[in-house]
């Protein structure tokens, strides 16, 4: 359809007929007969609205999603389709590493090619829309999400969003790709004390300056949806925000596409304390320009009333639906309600070669390297291997998010050693339980946790004591290590970061009778290592890796990859710093270089203010040396750009991938400026004894920032000039900006 003709079908609806584009609602409402009146019961609404309703949560599956659209556009007196829509963050059947990790690739070309991928699983399956991708910057490794974002950066989460978008989207072909809803705007990875769902509170300048730049990116990029986030801003909840959704993301960045809730958002004004009822929180909802109610009933039995009773406007209610119209037109699903679902090619992608080759490269790449103390890695054929630890053999690789992942596809890490080690060479062993207890995890609704299988003392004793027997056996002993899946993601916050005590008291009694040690860390978020990173020799941050995570850990330990993957989160040295990260600002009695006696200065007593690993960080096989940083002027005007280089040299005899990573400081400014901020990389593949320079463009662009009057300009002075493999490089130049 053209515009005209949207505006002609929209000319033809009743109040209710649009009001009900306005609705979303889960899958249970749209099973047969009485199976629907229980969740319409508690939801307060009729059938009547359901008919009515222009959008699904989280149903896939192409023979159940054309069964709903066939049913839904027989009674539909306009024919307008239903669009699907569902949480498809990092994979759909085939499952790629958590985006926390896929960030660690430091390769958004990859992550593209991932979403393209995903998409085209998820579009045989009946998708239309992916809530994702989830770009929010996150500093506070106790709040569960971290494992849905690229990590602590603003400069790298904005690349990303980028790169995520476009992957999800392509050209629109239908069966090829998603409209993409970034999420969550605005703010929401920084909630006070890293718990969910929790208050956001920080100046304009924050928000402009780190939070909102990747939302922006996404909206750059085309994304077609963005999803309001449950936090406050400026003590105002987002969804009732109408200068963040309104003023900032409408007018401002010039977003025409689709806004619409978390789960049931509206409603939760209430309890926010802003909204008296839902009639109110339905006025100020439409108020912010928020087109879709996800779950609630506050636009379906109360847009009406406003509108009777001059609360919102007529126009108000058209802008919205209209916005939505459009959506389902660009999809082509006006032309093609089932827009190439189809069971035959679900069943042909599910078992695509390149989608799990795509997979094991991603979580090659997305793999720490974090610690190899003894030259412990890579290993060979002739070592004799103890793999031991509740994650050795479990295919709960996949995290949180993987709603739809076939788990049944994961290759566990000891069936990826099996298939290349010597029998005589390799023994396994569970060793010990998880966790000691599972209560207080939930089951997250399609989660069902695993129970404890060494749940007797018996059972827990006969397992330890044949670590013991492996452990005196083997040269090597592997353990695979971590969090439960339902410990990080939604509403997985926590105040203890380190592994679970089960697991560390059980590496306590085994690690005297290990020569040689590597811990594989599964799990989704930062975790703090203090305690237990001098008593293991090698550390591999695994995270949760996806379908090919066993193949990927082994071709790194094995060296058959050299690991490449670099942290975009700090990792504390105790929980006690957070949120903890790179870019901090200096204060007035940094520690390092005040004037002030080192008791007076900002710091702690009982610990460095440095992360254990920082930003950055990461190890590989071969040696990378920095040297000859220059810079083509040491002056800059406005308008013009000053190029820098630097030579990087392997030492070493193995070939590898190096991060080289830019950042720059603003030494003097009308408001606090970070001590470092990352201002760009490229990631290069060096040959045994390869020296290569690398060069950066550095333009006026990159040193802007909202002044003291909050215009977003640079200004005039000194910079620093910093390139390196980590946050931590100390190789600097200077130039001034004129």
């Amino acid at each position: 359809m053209d515009n005209t003709q949207l505006l002609n079908l929209l000319n033809t609806l009743t109040i209710e007929e649009k009001i009900g584009q306005l609705i979303q609602l889960s899958g249970d409402f749209f099973n047969a007969g009485a199976m629907a009146v229980g969740p319409m019961e508690k939801l307060g609404i009729t059938q009547e609205i359901v008919q009515l309703t222009g959008s699904v949560l989280n149903v896939l599956g192409a023979e159940k999603v054309t069964t709903i659209q066939r049913d839904y556009m027989e009674k539909s007196r306009h024919k307008i389709p239903l669009l699907f829509m569902a949480d498809i963050v990092y994979g759909y059947k085939t499952v790629f590493p958590i985006p926390l990790a896929l960030g660690s690739s430091w390769n958004p070309e990859l992550v593209k090619w991932c979403n393209r991928l995903t998409a085209k699983e998820a579009c045989a399956a009946g998708a239309h829309v992916t809530f994702a991708p989830m770009v929010d910057v996150v500093r506070d490794a106790r709040w569960g999400r971290s494992m849905e974002s690229t990590g602590e950066d603003t400069y790298l989460n904005s690349v990303f969003a980028k790169a995520m978008v476009e992957g999800f989207q392509g050209d629109f072909t239908p069966g090829e790709s998603l409209a993409s809803c970034v999420k969550h705007y605005a703010a929401y990875g920084a909630p006070e004390g890293g718990r969910d769902y929790n208050t956001v509170d920080m100046s304009e300048r924050r928000l402009r300056e780190e939070y909102l730049p990747p939302y922006k990116a996404a909206v750059d990029a085309g994304c077609e949806l963005v999803m309001t986030s449950f936090n406050t801003v400026d003590e105002i909840p987002a969804t009732a925000n109408q200068w963040l959704m309104d003023e900032v993301l409408r007018q401002e960045w010039g977003f025409d596409g689709v806004l619409i809730t978390d789960y049931a958002a509206i409603s939760e004004l209430i309890a926010h304390g802003v909204a008296e009822n839902e009639k109110h929180a339905a006025r100020l909802a439409m108020e912010a320009s928020v087109d879709i109610d996800m779950k609630t009933s506050c636009y379906a039995n109360q847009l009406k009333p406003l509108l009777e009773d001059g609360a919102i406007s007529q126009q108000k209610l058209d802008e919205a639906v209209l916005r939505v119209l459009r959506l389902k037109n660009k999809l082509g699903l006006f032309e093609d309600p089932f827009r190439g679902a189809s069971i035959a090619k679900e069943q042909e992608l599910k078992e695509s070669y390149e989608s799990k080759s795509l997979s094991r490269k991603a979580a090659t790449e997305s793999l720490v390297l974090l610690q190899n103390s003894k030259n412990t890695l890579p290993l060979t054929k002739a070592t004799k291997v103890a793999l031991i630890g509740p994650y050795a053999n479990s295919q709960e690789l996949n995290g949180l998010w993987a709603v739809y992942g076939d788990k049944s596809q994961v290759i566990t890490v000891k069936k990826a050693f099996e298939e290349i080690m010597p029998s005589d060479c390799f023994k396994y062993t569970q060793g010990c339980a998880l966790l000691e207890s599972l209560d207080g995890l939930g089951d997250f609704g399609f989660f069902a946790s695993e129970a404890n299988a060494l749940n007797t003392d018996e059972a827990r004793e006969a397992e330890k004591n044949k670590a013991i027997e492996l452990a005196k056996w083997a040269d090597v002993v592997i353990f695979a290590m971590g969090e439960h899946t339902l410990q990080s993601g939604e509403a997985g916050s926590r105040t203890d970061l380190t592994l679970p005590k089960i697991q560390t008291d059980f590496m306590n009694e085994v690690l005297p009778w290990v020569k040689r040690s590597v811990l594989l860390l599964f799990n989704g978020r930062p975790l703090v290592l203090t305690d237990i990173k001098d008593r293991v020799d090698a550390i591999l941050e695994c995270w949760f890796p996806g379908t090919e995570g066993g193949h990927a850990i082994v071709d790194l330990v094995m060296g058959h990859v050299n690991p490449s993957g670099r942290l975009t989160m700090s990792f504390p040295y105790t929980v006690g710093q957070v949120p903890v990260y790179y870019n901090g600002f200096n204060t007035g009695r940094p520690p390092k270089s005040s004037t002030h006696s080192l008791r007076f200065t900002s710091r702690y007593l009982d610990s460095p203010n440095e992360p254990l690993y920082p930003f950055g960080f990461g190890l590989s096989y071969h040696v990378a040396e920095y040297t000859n940083l220059k810079l083509s002027h040491a002056n800059m005007r406005a308008g013009q750009e000053i190029e820098a280089t630097i030579e990087v040299h392997n030492t070493s005899d193995v070939e590898g991938e190096e991060v080289v990573q830019l950042y720059i400081r603003d030494l003097v400014g009308s408001v606090v400026r970070p001590i470092k901020e990352l201002r760009g990389f490229q990631k290069i593949h060096l040959l045994p004894g390869e020296t290569k320079q690398i060069s950066f463009k550095i333009t006026e662009e990159l040193l802007k920032f909202h002044t003291k009057s909050m215009r977003y300009e640079a200004e005039p002075g000194y910079f620093e000039v910093y390139i390196g493999n980590s946050s931590d490089s100390d190789i600097c130049a200077r130039f001034r900006l004129e």
